[in-house]
């Protein structure tokens, strides 16, 4: 180690929400010395996909700070505050949020907090002596914890890789790469949120509506989204600690019968875009979409002389078909990918395939020192369930991790009560083991610590 080198109590690799709720939470606390790392030159979230009409799925109260500390100056409410739209806001009476302004929430936070450092990429994060050592283009930097949030990442089909381009790509790069759509033959592949988005955009914009587009989503009909009451019980902490507890076959077949309450369509969106097809089919006399449900796309070729795409699809019962188009987007969903500045210590990483295995803390289990430890945020929906990647968890994960972080509880992480008794459900197996060749790890305050001993929700400065 060299004299220059800063040293942080932890170190956050990516800015995205998740790691930005924990950026929120620690700093306003004492003591605390963190630092966070991003790629990019600023915050943006998701700003491929920020279309006006677009709505996020859940409540604005599920912000970044407001379920573990409500009175945070980084709240959705602060902003509006903030922003002199706060009686606006109340008057409107949107139903949900829009993505849009929610993305400018975001955003304000993140030029709101000190500890942030964007246009600075981690190349790589390697554990020495008994610390860990994160080098970015700007030198080196020494840390007790490491905390993941690079978040999920777009996941394109193997046999369509080769083929990213202009007019074939992800739906995440869509506003990146603004392919034109005016009267050309245009295929959305993906029957979730994303893909109704892109679909329900292409067909309210009359200047610029496809002269065919074709829907094509692996689910039958395209179903909704279960926003029921109790389906909504499985976005809590008592759910999550409770689904935890289970054994890794039960959680497998949870998570697939649970797959429409996070990755389903909103009603209010499919009534829009089914209202908007009748009104170009019966009253406009024109019919532009092509609906595909329960296809998959399996294959795809170069056109005829290099123009255009050969989509072919397949029905689960074997039909199959070949459509032409001009332009593809691809809303096939994100996946967790463990980050390339891991790569010096990936081979000590215990994995179940490509996920990482965590603690009851969201530390990832791994063959070094129990004193230093990596958490992960966004990446453990194998065994937190479906609202691990959603925004509904993202203050109580990080007050958590907080916790862990600092050897204490500054944040009140207790399961609220609940209507259902999830935790008067027999558990299946016991929590998480460590490895036989490590002890669990230690809790310990950050440097330095707080005057006052006492246990408290939250204790700011």
């Amino acid at each position: 180690m060299t004299p220059k080198e800063p040293i942080f109590d932890f170190i956050g690799v990516g800015v995205g929400p998740a790691n930005m709720s924990l950026a929120a939470l620690s700093a306003p606390i004492s003591g605390c010395r963190a630092r966070f790392y991003d790629s990019r030159p600023r915050f943006a979230w998701h700003p491929g996909l920020l279309f006006p009409e677009s709505f996020i799925q859940t409540s604005y109260l599920k912000d970044l700070v407001t379920p573990v500390d409500p009175t945070s100056r980084y709240s959705f409410l602060a902003f509006l505050v903030a922003k002199r739209r706060f009686y606006s806001f109340l008057t409107a009476a949107f139903p949900q949020v829009s993505r849009a302004e929610f993305g400018q929430y975001m955003a304000w936070v993140a030029d709101s907090l000190p500890n942030l450092a964007f246009d600075c990429p981690v190349l790589a994060v390697e554990h020495r002596g008994d610390a860990w050592q994160v080098t970015t283009p700007g030198g080196a930097a020494r840390a007790s914890d490491i905390v993941l949030g690079t978040g999920l990442r777009p996941h394109v089909p193997a046999f369509a890789r080769r083929f990213v381009g202009p007019t074939l790509h992800h739906a995440i790069e869509f506003g990146h790469q603004k392919p034109t759509i005016a009267n050309r033959r245009v295929a959305v592949i993906g029957g979730g949120q994303s893909g109704a988005e892109l679909v329900n955009h292409f067909l309210l914009d009359r200047d610029a509506l496809p002269s065919k587009l074709v829907w094509a989503g692996r689910r039958e009909g395209f179903p909704p989204l279960d926003d029921s009451p109790f389906a909504n019980e499985l976005f809590t902490p008592s759910y999550s600690e409770r689904f935890q507890s289970l054994r890794a076959a039960e959680q497998r077949r949870l998570l697939a019968l649970q797959t429409l309450t996070s990755d389903g369509v909103s009603m209010s969106l499919l009534e829009d875009i089914y209202r908007r097809l009748y009104q170009l089919q019966f009253i406009e006399q024109t019919q532009p979409a092509q609906l595909l449900p329960g296809f998959e796309l399996v294959g795809v070729e170069r056109g005829a002389n290099g123009q255009g795409w050969d989509l072919e699809l397949c029905s689960q019962s074997g039909a199959r078909t070949v459509e032409r188009v001009d332009v593809v987007i691809l809303a096939t969903g994100h996946r967790y990918q463990i980050p390339a500045c891991l790569d010096p210590i990936k081979h000590r990483l215990d994995r179940d395939g490509d996920a990482l295995r965590v603690r009851d803390d969201f530390s990832v289990v791994w063959d070094g020192p129990a004193h230093s430890r990596i958490f992960l945020q966004n990446g453990a929906r194998h065994q937190r369930g479906v609202a691990d990647p959603n925004l509904s968890l993202l203050a109580w994960r990080s007050a958590m991790i907080f916790n862990a972080l600092a050897g204490r509880c500054v944040y009140d992480c207790a399961a609220a009560e609940s209507i259902v008794d999830w935790a008067g459900v027999p558990t299946a197996a016991p929590p998480t083991p460590a490895l036989a060749h490590e002890s669990r790890p230690a809790s310990r305050p950050l440097h330095p610590t707080h005057d006052s001993p006492e246990i408290r929700s939250y204790t700011h400065v």
